[in-house]
C-alpha cells in the first residue's frame, strides 16, 4: 500500500473508494484526487488528509489512475491525460459503458488498463464490483484492483463481454430495489400504515431476507416456497405479481439497462 493511487473525477462513488481504501490501511500522504472545482478539492483535503493535484499532476505522480468520471466525460479525460501517463501506470475505470478497448486508443501502446463496474452501496462498504482486465492488464493488475475495490465490498472478475450485463445487474441493481421499496411502502399506506413503520417493515425484510440469500446457500424458490402456504397471503400476492407481469418486466427492464450500457460504449449521449 506504499503505491501512490489517485482518483480523478472524485464524486460521491469516489470518495467512498477513498474513504474505504482509508480504512483498510492506505496512508492518506499516498492518495491524490482530482476535481472539477477547487471547493471540492479543498473539501476532500479537509476531510481524508488526501492530496488535491490537477489531472496532469495525478498521471505523472500515481502508479494508479482510478478513472470515476461520468462516462460522457471520459473522452475529454483520456485526452488530456495522454500526454502524461507512462506506460507502466495501472489505469482503473469505473465508468458505465466504457470499453478497455476505447481508453487504451487513447493511451500509449501497452499501458495496463482494467474496467470496473462497481454500485452505490459503496457508501456503507456494500458494494459489489465487478473487474475485466484489458489487453495489457496482467493479473498483478486485477489483484491491485482487486484490494482497492476490496476496501468498499466485493468484487468479482468477469470477462469484459460481461460488462454490460453486470452494469445492468448490479451497477444498476440499488435503484431497482429502491424503487421497489417505494412502491412496497406506498402499498402500506394503502393498506392503513403510517410511512415511517411501513418503511421501517419494508428494510428490515429486505436487510433479512438478504441475509438469508446469502447466508443459507439456499435457491430463491426454496426460500420464497418456504413463506408460500397452501391459500394463504402470499399465494395470493405473487399471484397478483404474475398476474400483472412483474419478472417481464423486470427481465426487459434490464435488457434496457444493459443496451444503455452498449450505447454509452458506442458514444451515444441521446
Amino acid at each position: 500500500m506504499t503505491q501512490k493511487v489517485a482518483v480523478l473525477g472524485t464524486g460521491k462513488i469516489g470518495e467512498a473508494l477513498l474513504s474505504g481504501m482509508i480504512r483498510a490501511g492506505w496512508a492518506p500522504q499516498d492518495l491524490l484526487v482530482t476535481a472539477r472545482r477547487p471547493e471540492r478539492a479543498e473539501e476532500l483535503r479537509t476531510r481524508y488528509g488526501v492530496t488535491p493535484v490537477t489531472n496532469p499532476e495525478a498521471a505523472k505522480t500515481a502508479e494508479t489512475l482510478i478513472l470515476t468520471v461520468k462516462p460522457q466525460d471520459m473522452t475529454t479525460l483520456l485526452e488530456e491525460l495522454a500526454p502524461h501517463i507512462p506506460t507502466d501506470r495501472l489505469v482503473i475505470s469505473g465508468a458505465a459503458g466504457i470499453t478497455t478497448s476505447l481508453i487504451e486508443e487513447h493511451l500509449a501502446q501497452g499501458t495496463p488498463v482494467v474496467r470496473v463496474m462497481t454500485n452505490t452501496p459503496a457508501l456503507v462498504d456494500e458494494a459489489m464490483s465487478v473487474i475485466s482486465a484489458g489487453s495489457h492488464a496482467s493479473q498483478a493488475d486485477l489483484a491491485h484492483a482487486e484490494e482497492i475495490f476490496g476496501a468498499v465490498g466485493k468484487t468479482l472478475r468477469v470477462p469484459e463481454t460481461q460488462q454490460d450485463a453486470c452494469t445492468a445487474l448490479s451497477g444498476s441493481g440499488p435503484a431497482y430495489f429502491f424503487y421497489l421499496v417505494e412502491a412496497m411502502t406506498d402499498a402500506g399506506i394503502l393498506l392503513g400504515l403510517p410511512r415511517d413503520k411501513a418503511h421501517d417493515l419494508i428494510v428490515q425484510s429486505a436487510i433479512g431476507a438478504a441475509t438469508m440469500l446469502r447466508d443459507s446457500g439456499e435457491h430463491p424458490v426454496k426460500l420464497r416456497e418456504n413463506v408460500t402456504s397452501p391459500a394463504g397471503t402470499t399465494i395470493n400476492a405473487i399471484r397478483e405479481l404474475e398476474n400483472h407481469g412483474v419478472r417481464a418486466a423486470l427481465i426487459a427492464a434490464l435488457e434496457a439497462a444493459r443496451d444503455r450500457s452498449r450505447e454509452l460504449a458506442s458514444g451515444s449521449n441521446s
